[in-house]
């Protein structure tokens, strides 16, 4: 039953990677001809209309920035175009989606941006450079997965989860008293040896376990550093995560060996016909 429970585990896990990747991943970008065709027709007139209908009120007539950032001579948004369409289009903290704009208003506005007020990219932006720029990793999506879950969890998601921690718990329970333990338990007191083996792999497991305390440390004190600087610096997450997992797991493997191979044990029976005889 304790491999029935881990196999069971592992499917839903898989499931529950599929559902978290389909949360995270870009949707693909439809690339239209007529509207490439059209873009460099259209930007210097059409996004100049749409900027000054959509946009001016927040980031100024003139991209001197307001309610809205600054738009003006701005090198990030010349450096890296395509976050000015994802911005028009998805939206970001108090800047809404844009989602009442036309496919080619979009490029249209975007392209009046990345031309205007000391901004100046060489090609217009066009759906080929989008779709370019969504097969790399972008940051939020980036964000989602280092945390292994997207934005909002939903029902079934929370299920899957709960499930695969409630079945592999009894699953490695059940395997470690079998290894520990044994099938049966007979009553008496059951006496253990040690093997240099044994006593390696818990001196092993014990070193591990002081040096991954000693990386978890220094990585929360990096961390804490970053934090604190003139220009913060986000902490490692991930590092800290995987070195406080790894304490855990040595904690765990060291006792389980103590318990298996230094340890003596022993079994009482009170009653044999009870309902649990053991």
């Amino acid at each position: 039953m304790p491999w029935v429970a881990i196999v069971s585990a592992a499917i839903m896990w898989i499931i529950l990677l599929f559902l978290f990747n389909k949360e995270t991943a870009p949707e693909p970008v439809v690339v239209d001809p007529a509207v490439v065709a059209n873009i460099s027709k259209e930007w210097p007139t059409l996004g100049k209309t749409v900027f000054a209908g959509n946009c001016a009120g927040c980031h100024g007539a003139e991209g001197q920035g307001g309610v809205g950032p600054k738009l003006a001579g701005d090198d990030k948004l010349v450096k890296d175009p395509v976050y000015v369409h994802t911005m028009i289009v998805k939206g970001k903290g108090g800047m809404p989606a844009q989602s009442q704009l036309k496919e080619n208003e979009v490029y249209a506005v975007a392209n009046y941006v990345l031309h205007s007020w000391g901004n100046n990219i060489e090609e217009p932006l066009t759906p080929a450079q989008v779709a370019e720029g969504q097969t790399k990793i972008d940051p939020a999506v980036l964000k989602n997965r280092s945390r292994f879950v997207p934005e909002d969890l939903k029902l079934i998601e929370i299920f899957l989860a709960t499930f695969v921690m409630v079945l592999l718990t009894y699953g490695l329970i059940g395997l470690y008293s079998v290894w520990a333990e044994g099938m049966e338990l007979h009553p008496g007191i059951h006496k253990v040896r040690s093997t240099p083996l044994a006593t390696l792999g818990i001196i092993t497991t014990m070193a591990l376990t002081v040096l991954f305390s000693v990386l978890f440390v220094r990585q929360m004190v990096t961390d804490f550093a970053g934090w604190g600087a003139k220009e913060p610096v986000a902490p490692n997450v991930t590092a800290e995560g995987f070195y406080a997992a790894m304490i855990l797991l040595m904690l765990a493997a060291s006792i389980g060996l103590y318990k298996k191979y230094f340890m003596d044990g022993e079994v009482l029976v009170e009653d044999a016909s009870g309902e649990f005889p053991w």
